[in-house]
């Protein structure tokens, strides 16, 4: 499948421009003779595969985890809200409010959510 710039930008949250970067250092391909040009989606998950390997020093996979940034911690006794901000992603999460101290989870704080699910739909 080819995309339109704007449409690879908005999907990887970065700008048009540096879309436009990546065609002209070749980190990925644009679509011969399309104007206004196209990217070609396998370069770009090409691209993204090579930029951001699996580590296998990591205890979890790479493609679910979302590095973000924490917006708000709600605090109880037991349990607690935490609100990521994760590129163009609001994740929210609960989890215990020990786990919050222990990772020194608060507003401002980089951290990473980690996506486990049993059934993930996808549409189109």
């Amino acid at each position: 499948m080819n995309y339109k710039i704007s449409q690879v930008a908005h999907l990887l949250a970065v700008s048009d421009d540096t879309v436009r970067r990546w065609i002209d250092d070749g980190r990925i391909s644009a679509v011969p003779g399309t104007s206004p040009r196209e990217v070609s989606g396998q370069s770009v998950a090409q691209y993204l595969r090579e930029r951001h390997p699996a580590d296998a020093s990591h205890h979890a996979s790479n493609r679910n985890l979302l590095e973000g940034i924490v917006l708000e911690v709600i605090r109880d006794r037991v349990v607690s809200q935490v609100v990521l901000q994760c590129g163009n992603y609001r994740i929210v999460s609960v989890i215990t409010t020990e786990a919050v101290d222990a990772l020194g989870l608060a507003p401002g704080v980089i951290a990473n959510a980690q996506i486990k699910a049993t059934s993930v739909s996808v549409v189109k």
